[in-house]
Parts: C-alpha cells; sequence; structure tokens
C-alpha cells in the first residue's frame, strides 16, 4: 500500500520537482509496475458507533445532545455526499525469463525424477522470491525518496484486498475472517 501526496497544494516549484522525481523512479525501473487506484465509499460506522457510546456515558445533557445532532450530521454528509475513500497500491511483479515451455520429453524426464524436480523448484522459487523482494525494496526506497510512504501487504492484507475487489457487495456485511483462524478441510 502507498500513501499519496496532494500534488495541487504543492507550491510550481515543488510539483516540478516532484515530477522530475517520479520521471527519474519512473526511468530507473528495470520491470514492469502497476499502480492501481481503489475507491470506495467510507464506512464510518464504527466511529459512529463510538460516537453512540460516548453520548449514551455522557451525564452532561447539552453535550449528550451535541454529540447526538454531530452524529447526525457526519452519517447524513457521508449518505449525501458520497464521500469516497482512495487506496494507492503498487504491484511489483515478477515474470521470469526462465519460464519458457517445456516440451513432452522434458516433461517425460521430470516425472521419472520427481524428487529432484521438487527441490529444483523449491530452489528456483526461493531464488525467485528473492529476487521479488528484492525488486520491492527498491520500489519501496525510490518512492520515499518521492515522499510517499509505502508497505509490503502481509498474507491478511491481500486477503482481504482481494476479497473486496472481488466481492464488494459483501464488504460491509461479511467481514473477514483472521488468517491464523482461517481452516483448510482435506479430503
Amino acid at each position: 500500500m502507498v500513501s499519496s501526496i496532494n500534488f495541487a497544494l504543492k507550491s510550481e516549484e515543488e510539483q516540478e520537482a516532484l515530477i522530475s522525481a517520479y520521471v527519474g523512479f519512473l526511468n530507473t525501473l528495470e520491470f514492469p509496475l502497476q499502480v492501481i487506484i481503489q475507491s470506495r465509499q467510507l464506512n464510518i460506522d464504527n466511529y459512529l458507533g463510538r460516537l453512540k457510546e460516548a453520548e449514551k456515558v455522557q451525564p452532561n445533557e447539552l453535550l449528550r445532545m451535541q454529540i447526538n445532532d454531530y452524529r447526525q450530521f457526519i452519517s447524513e454528509l457521508v449518505d449525501i455526499g458520497q464521500i469516497m475513500t482512495k487506496q494507492f497500491y503498487v504491484v511489483v511483479s515478477y515474470d521470469p525469463l526462465s519460464n519458457k515451455r517445456k516440451g513432452f520429453f522434458s516433461r517425460f524426464k521430470e516425472s521419472f525424477a520427481a524428487a529432484a524436480f521438487v527441490r529444483l523448484k523449491e530452489e528456483r522459487f526461493q531464488q525467485r522470491k528473492k529476487d521479488l523482494i528484492s525488486r520491492s525494496d527498491q520500489t519501496i526506497g525510490q518512492l520515499q525518496g518521492l515522499g510517499v510512504q509505502a508497505v509490503l501487504l502481509d498474507t491478511q492484507s491481500l486477503i482481504e484486498l482481494f476479497y473486496i475487489v472481488y466481492n464488494p457487495e459483501l464488504m460491509d456485511t461479511e467481514k473477514m475472517v483472521p488468517l491464523d483462524q482461517l481452516q483448510v478441510e482435506r479430503q
């Protein structure tokens, strides 16, 4: 996930410096990147719930009325204004040149040497993982040079992101189970 910069609020010199730094960032890339912007309607249910709880425990009648008015105002503002939140993501991909289609005989030979092939696959996987982490670290460092904060998403965050992307209608009604509570049934 990547933070954003309010470009319009920058001075003309700062805007030019940012553009120049971004061009430099793009020119140093040796691999493909995707920039994804995800817009969602702002969900303030938790905030409204906390306000309702604060309203219940407030001993002062005037403050309780103020909290109630504020809660209603915020709720209507979000409903009427269709206030959106934006999340920015930079996807660092990995497409090794060695991923070529194999012929019939090489696949046939691998079927007889399965253990060696699995080990080779594990070694290849570890090398590619190392390369991908290196690319990610390089990208994060270059983005920090632009004044943008970027963090790698962990497994739970990736699952939630894909769940929300592919099931937007369920986003508010069904919450994701934490990764450590998921169970895989084997048959």
